[in-house]
């Protein structure tokens, strides 16, 4: 059985994270668990998280799970707006609550981040060689 789609498409959080997001080389969308993740031979962003408290899990519906550097994902977590994500948390992912003040460009990062971690030394290259003037 198919989990449901646990997302709004209209969502304008999701519609600036999909814009970032599938703006990376060979970078595409499909719907794991319910929820929209960003992906080239791995998955480098999820649209939407949650975490368990005392067995019962509280829906983050706004939020980007990103698997951030290792030296960022320390300080990421100090921050009120971030979370250790149900499942993926121990694999080193970090979810970020977004709203209408969310610092777009420190969104970009993160997702740049998280694809140069997952996506592959020739996919990089090419990031790389489109960012150069």
């Amino acid at each position: 059985m198919a989990h449901p789609l646990m997302f709004d498409d209209a969502d304008p959080l999701l519609r600036k994270v999909r814009a970032i997001a599938l703006g990376f080389p060979d970078a595409a969308e499909k719907i794991s668990h319910g929820h929209p993740a960003f992906y080239t031979t791995k998955v480098f962003a999820y649209y939407g998280g949650s975490v368990k408290v005392d067995g019962v899990y509280q829906q983050h519906e706004h939020s980007l799970l990103v698997l951030p550097d290792p030296d960022e994902r320390s300080a990421l977590l100090e921050e009120k707006r971030c979370y250790v994500p149900a499942y993926l948390g121990v694999a080193g992912w970090v979810g970020v609550d977004l709203d209408a003040d969310t610092d777009w460009d420190e969104i970009s990062e993160l997702l740049d981040a998280s694809y140069r971690r997952t996506a592959g030394v020739r996919r990089v290259a090419t990031l790389d060689a489109r960012q150069r003037p």
